[in-house]
């Protein structure tokens, strides 16, 4: 096998890449390599329609087989890459085969985190990463009479809600004071909590699990920091993820909660990329390197890292930007509000229509929008060309975003 690209990862991140080389005119070969049979798929449908039923597997493929055989990329499925040989530049697989590269790009995302308390291996306490995951919890989703959800992040949030469709008794218990304290700020949390108890979900928060009880080899219930008991015939892990950097780690690439790169996306090692989610980097809006988990950055990414192998190499500078649909309710956020230190609210709350814009200063760093596309729209735009806007102007809804705008 002639060297060319190999990606580690197909996810959308790996996926994008080698479609992305194609785009670029790159002409040798690309390997795509991925831990899970199939071809490679979207993720965010596993919490919301495959989950509910509305998406098969097949509809959820990002492309068909003649696709990646049109453009002369080669899949090698449910195959494990267990080293880099920097040196050799080659990789190994778990089969003893060994592949050459030109340049590898790491795609290999994150793993989802499992709580380190009794019970935690017990059959019907699931995580939420994978295809598999979601058709084991979609296929006891429907034997079930009572879901508990640990963690209320983005994952748990979204469960609840095709759980509570379903009809399931649903609990969501979260150690934080409030839904989503890593990810949103506090208006736009309380009122998507507000909107899954109206549901029909149960909250408690500020408590913690200390073990999972069961029967029989099979969960059964969850006990809490508070000395409750709640029974469970199903359980939901969603209490964040942490990257893949195994390899990396093990490789000798420069790694901390990421694999570290610069702004090429570029590691330590000039012949490897790293993108999406295992990545962390250094971006223009913060001043610590970032990892951000979410479709566009890995895709941006992947253009970006495919552009720069073709010789068009550019520093990643996207404005991050992330959904969810919660229900009714859909949830999109432009930027990263780490270091915000206000807020300000745009629209009306009561009417289930409004921003959040997030402040650091008078700098604006981040909108969280609910129902209200036309600001996100703007605002991904005022935060791409660091428009100046201030808290007083986000606040009128008479002042229309993109007429803030340079011409």
């Amino acid at each position: 096998m002639d060297a060319g690209v190999i990606v580690v990862g197909s996810g959308q991140g790996g996926f994008q890449v080698a479609a992305s080389l194609r785009d670029e005119g790159y002409e040798g070969p690309v390997t795509l390599i991925g831990d899970e049979p199939g071809l490679p798929y979207q993720r965010p449908p596993l919490s919301k329609s495959f989950l509910a039923g509305k998406a098969q597997a097949q509809q959820i493929e990002l492309r068909p087989a003649s696709f990646y055989a049109e453009r002369k990329i080669s899949v090698l499925a449910a195959q494990r890459v267990t080293g880099i040989h920097r040196s050799a530049r080659r990789v190994e697989l778990a089969s003893g085969a060994t592949l050459p590269y030109e340049h590898l790009v790491l795609a290999t995302g994150a793993r989802a985190r499992v709580p380190a308390v009794p019970g935690a291996q017990l059959a019907g306490v699931l995580a939420l990463r994978s295809r598999a995951d979601a058709q084991a919890l979609l296929d006891q989703l429907r034997q079930a009479r009572r879901l508990v959800v640990v963690g209320a992040g983005f994952i748990g949030l979204e469960v609840s809600v095709v759980a509570r469709e379903i009809g399931l008794e649903v609990r969501v218990i979260e150690f934080a004071e409030r839904v989503l304290k890593r990810s949103v700020s506090a208006p736009a949390a309380d009122y998507l909590a507000n909107a899954l108890a109206a549901r029909g979900v149960q909250f408690n928060l500020a408590t913690g699990v200390t073990a999972f009880t069961g029967s029989e080899g099979r969960v059964r219930g969850v006990e809490t920091t508070r000395g409750e008991s709640f029974p469970a015939d199903l359980v939901v892990v969603g209490v964040g993820v942490d990257p893949d950097v195994g390899l990396a780690s093990a490789a000798d690439l420069a790694v901390h909660d990421g694999i570290i790169v610069d702004r090429q996306l570029l590691t330590s090692d000039p012949s490897i990329s790293a993108i999406g989610d295992c990545a962390r980097y250094p971006a223009a809006f913060c001043k610590a390197l970032v990892r951000i988990e979410s479709v566009q950055n890995a895709v941006d990414q992947a253009r970006c890292v495919a552009a720069r192998i073709a010789g068009k190499a550019e520093p990643y500078a996207k404005v991050p930007w992330f959904w969810s649909d919660q229900g009714d309710n859909r949830l999109q956020i432009a930027g990263v509000a780490e270091g915000a230190d206000s807020t300000v609210l745009r629209g009306d709350v009561a009417a289930g229509k409004f921003s959040v814009f997030r402040f650091r200063g008078e700098r604006l760093m981040a909108v969280e929008s609910i129902n209200s596309a036309g600001d996100h729209m703007a605002a991904r735009k005022l935060l791409a060309a660091a428009t100046p806007i201030t808290p007083d102007q986000a606040a009128d809804t008479g002042v229309k975003l993109a007429a803030l705008l340079a011409p």
